[in-house]
């Protein structure tokens, strides 16, 4: 595999860190999906998503099928510091 999402500093800092990985002898789509992942709330800027992909591009052809597919996922979510009152 090309390497591994997310990174060991990301995932060691990340509050909720979820991860998946998918296999398939083949994969085809008729139409391709859209995906996205929104991070809301108390989320930290340095909250991320991503995947790792062997067998499948990471923009996949429609009507095209692809073998031996293996997808890694992974969503980081870092919580923001909480506000903090004035001391004044």
């Amino acid at each position: 595999m090309a390497g591994r999402y997310p990174e060991d500093g990301i995932a060691a800092s990340a509050a909720i860190l979820f991860r998946a990985t998918i296999k398939a002898d083949e994969l085809r789509f008729d139409v391709v999906p859209g995906s996205s992942v929104e991070f809301t709330g108390d989320a930290d800027a340095g909250s991320s998503s991503g995947s790792v992909r062997e067998g499948v591009p990471d923009e996949a052809e429609p009507k095209t099928t692809y073998r031996d597919v293996r997808v890694d996922y992974a969503i980081a979510a870092k919580l923001a510091p909480p506000d903090r009152p004035d001391d004044g």
